[in-house]
């Protein structure tokens, strides 16, 4: 794995330490030796992780750490506090901050490898994902993404452990902060994840009855809820196994004795990253879709049907498959508009596009293209089939009145459509062809008098 690690840490053997392990595992490495310095170099370099000391004159990681997270452009970075203290109170300290992860030195090379690469996977995920939300070259920032009140709010938390004393213990130090389920069978907790939303699940790598990292492993296989972030429990000691977690996918680790302040500080850091990770997908999601869909009428848009389109002809020219288009415009929709307002020709134009969905299969593609013009793909379809679902859509616009004035019953207007059909020919053929070929039937129909279904017969 390659990635920028900015190393801060003002004793210069302590920065060529970390600067020559990093190296040795391909990170490209950067380094300041105080919080100035460091703050400077996050905005000209942009790491995917800083690995900051706690204890440096004048700015101290604490301060460097808040200024990191309280900045919009660069509060995704990952940070790792480093500290010759270990004590929980600096742990907690540091999370409070916005830390992500927490190391003492002497820094162990397992705890160091696996926390790295652990934080710099999701950074990249989260730079794919704001990537793709960008508008306009604007990305959209952290504080628009998550509101103080949603990364606030009570975590839902799944605690898997068959040791009951444990499981009283972890109750007494997240109920009033968190909701908590409790479930000492593993094969029940793998269900109960695939039934329940949870935003965090704790495991007890040291179960008596199962094997810990054969559970981390399952819960990480379940197709649903993956990405749900772990959180283990552990020995201090048990180093090797904590590695193999970290490496399928665990998140975090809390080593025994547990720190009621550190184990309340990691699961708020672990859920208000879910939540930002899950807020961003969606957003992205919405991104894409709106960049697809008329925001009029909700059906896809001229980009989708240009993009699907072109697969379908590739799909029938290359495997024989039908594929016919229908060509639909609104007969004398102006008028609609010079008469009664845009207002109305709106609602006139979603009703009609609720009409074409419910006359479709959901694998056909129906798209508003212009004005008063849809287009509808028919995979499958020969012009035959075509024609009995375009007289379908035919008759659902003619035959009932387009009710849409502001009151129900109000203003009701008796439309029609003309269609257009053509289909697919030839290897030869393209989007372009199926188009021109269904818009001179359109034409047709036009002429001949409108309401009607006409067929742009094979050359």
């Amino acid at each position: 794995m390659s990635a920028r690690v900015l190393v801060v840490d003002d004793i210069l053997a302590n920065v060529r330490l970390l600067e020559a392990k990093l190296e040795s595992e391909y990170f490209e490495v950067f380094t300041a030796t105080d919080g100035i310095e460091a703050l400077e170099k996050i905005q000209r370099i942009r790491p995917d992780i800083v690995l900051l000391d706690v204890m440096m004159p004048g700015m101290d990681g604490i301060e460097v750490c808040r200024r990191i997270k309280s900045n919009p452009a660069t509060r995704h970075i990952p940070v790792i506090m480093v500290t010759a203290l270990d004590q929980p109170r600096d742990r907690v300290r540091g999370l409070e901050a916005g830390a992500d992860d927490f190391l003492t030195k002497p820094v162990n090379d397992i705890a160091l490898f696996s926390r790295v690469k652990s934080l710099v996977r999701l950074k990249m995920l989260i730079d794919e994902l704001i990537a793709r939300n960008s508008v306009d070259n604007n990305v959209l920032l952290a504080e628009e993404i998550l509101t103080p009140e949603e990364a606030s709010r009570p975590g839902r938390i799944l605690f898997i452990d068959d040791h009951e004393h444990m499981a009283a213990r972890i109750r007494r130090f997240v109920e009033g902060h968190h909701d908590i389920d409790f479930i000492s069978d593993p094969l029940k907790a793998l269900k109960a994840v695939e039934d329940n939303d949870y935003e965090l699940l704790m495991v007890n790598l040291d179960m008596e009855n199962y094997d810990g990292l054969r559970l981390c492993s399952q819960l990480r296989s379940l197709e649903r809820n993956r990405q749900v972030p772990i959180l283990i429990i552990i020995d201090p000691d048990d180093t090797q196994r904590m590695a193999r977690a970290m490496e399928m996918g665990v998140n975090d680790y809390l080593m025994r004795p547990i720190d009621r302040q550190e184990l309340l500080a990691r699961i708020n850091t672990q859920i208000r990253r879910w939540r930002y990770t899950c807020k961003l997908r969606d957003s992205v999601r919405n991104s894409i879709t709106m960049a697809v869909t008329d925001p009029l009428t909700g059906l896809y848009n001229r980009r989708y049907m240009e993009t699907h389109g072109e697969a379908l002809v590739d799909e029938a020219a290359n495997r024989g498959k039908a594929l016919s288009m229908l060509l639909l415009d609104l007969d004398y929709f102006k008028r609609v508009n010079d008469q009664y307002g845009h207002f109305v020709g709106d609602r006139v134009l979603k009703e009609l596009a609720s009409r074409l969905k419910a006359q479709v299969r959901r694998l056909d593609i129906v798209c508003r293209v212009g004005g008063e013009e849809f287009v509808i793909l028919l995979p499958g379809a020969d012009v035959a089939i075509a024609w009995r679902v375009a007289e379908r859509i035919r008759r659902a616009i003619a035959e009932e009145k387009f009710d849409v004035g502001e009151k129900p019953g109000e203003l009701l207007l008796d439309l029609t459509a003309s269609i257009g059909i053509a289909g697919f020919e030839s290897p030869e053929d393209t989007l372009e062809k199926l188009y021109m070929r269904a818009d001179e039937a359109l034409y047709r129909a036009k002429e001949e008098g409108r309401n009607r279904v006409v067929i742009r017969e094979a050359a």
